[in-house]
């Protein structure tokens, strides 16, 4: 496909995402409602199954130059629309949007104005995907409650675990074992995993199972197993069971698919979260390529209140790549090698610092 055909099939598409929300700032979204008939399975519910993709370059939380602003116009999205599809972008450059100048937006955009010490790969060819990341509404965040589109603050409670966790992290004892390093270092969990469903950087599919008796969601960029949520109205499983994924349990309510899910651990963390987080989340099929995604999270140890946030879930098509993070992951291994090199110094220099005196 030529590209200027790929650009109107771009502009043809996001248009198509972005002109169902509101922009009159109402709370009122209609993407919330099915526009036209939606596939059923033989029992009836909404065919959920497919591959669905959340890649989107909107923030989780509204950027500052964009205050009181809870929709960008059409004209506005449509401009960023063109800007973030361009040629040469790098879809990784998720915090565009943070960028109140144009000018510095598109610097920060464009793969060619990396830093020259910047050793990854070609961002632009290997993570643009056929249809590239644009914005799947006219939402300036994915924040919708509280209205000012940032997460809530935190309880004094958790500004003391947050602090606490930052000198952790500045301490050489951070770099002692493996077991002191972060999550996402050790290929254990991501921030963006399930639940709830945040954007993540690259590879954003995800892939739904579902039948009577359980829906499956399946993240390609992930490293905890597919969620098997049951939908039989069994009870969580007991408070003394962690997980990173928590228990989930969902229902239907009319056309929309609710699960809520508990039991976390502690260690996950999630955007600085405790054990006590509890998050529910919406899935109503609105039409044959969209899945509207909504979720509410709550936990009183973190938030003064609880708040959501939606990430609309758009049609996409396979194949799903196998994320095998730990079989490729020599992270840890040169983390501490390099850290042990570290130690070896410093301890020559104490050394030598002895000597001279």
């Amino acid at each position: 496909m030529s590209s200027p055909t790929l650009a109107a099939v771009v502009s043809a598409i996001g248009i198509a995402c972005l002109t169902p929300t509101s922009a009159s700032g109402q709370s009122k979204d209609r993407s919330t409602a099915p526009t036209g008939t939606v596939a059923r399975t033989p029992d009836g519910r909404p065919d959920l199954q497919g591959y669905w993709t959340t890649q989107t370059f909107t923030p989780l939380q509204r950027p500052d130059h964009l205050a009181g602003k809870e929709f960008f116009t059409e004209e506005e999205a449509a401009a960023l629309l063109n800007q973030l599809t361009a040629e040469g972008v790098d879809p990784s450059a998720r915090d565009a949007l943070t960028f109140a100048d144009e000018e510095a937006r598109t610097n920060r955009l464009k793969q060619t104005n990396r830093e020259p010490s910047y050793v990854h790969y070609d961002n632009a060819i290997w993570l643009r995907t056929p249809v590239p990341k644009g914005l799947s509404s006219r939402r300036t965040s994915l924040i919708t409650d509280p209205r000012d589109g940032k997460i809530p603050p935190l309880t004094a409670e958790a500004q003391r675990r947050a602090a606490a966790a930052a000198e952790a992290s500045r301490q050489p004892s951070a770099f002692d074992s493996y077991e002191t390093r972060p999550l996402p270092e050790r290929c254990i969990v991501w921030a963006h995993e399930g639940p709830p469903i945040l954007p993540t950087a690259y590879n954003d599919i995800h892939r739904i199972f579902q039948t009577p008796d359980y829906v499956v969601v399946f993240t390609e960029l992930g490293t905890n197993p597919p969620r098997i949520i049951p939908l039989d109205g069994r009870p969580h499983v007991s408070d003394r069971i962690r997980q990173f994924q928590g228990d989930s349990r969902g229902r239907w309510e009319g056309d929309t698919l609710v699960v809520e899910t508990k039991n976390f651990t502690d260690k996950r963390g999630w955007q600085g979260s405790s054990g006590t987080l509890r998050v529910v989340e919406r899935f109503t099929r609105v039409d044959a390529n969209r899945i509207h995604y909504v979720f509410t999270v709550e936990d009183p140890t973190t938030w003064t209140r609880p708040w959501s946030a939606e990430v609309p879930m758009v049609k996409t098509e396979g194949p799903f790549f196998e994320y095998a993070c730990h079989e490729g992951n020599h992270d840890i291994q040169h983390i501490l090698e390099i850290h042990r090199n570290l130690d070896q110094q410093a301890a020559e220099a104490s050394r030598q610092g002895s000597k001279e005196r």
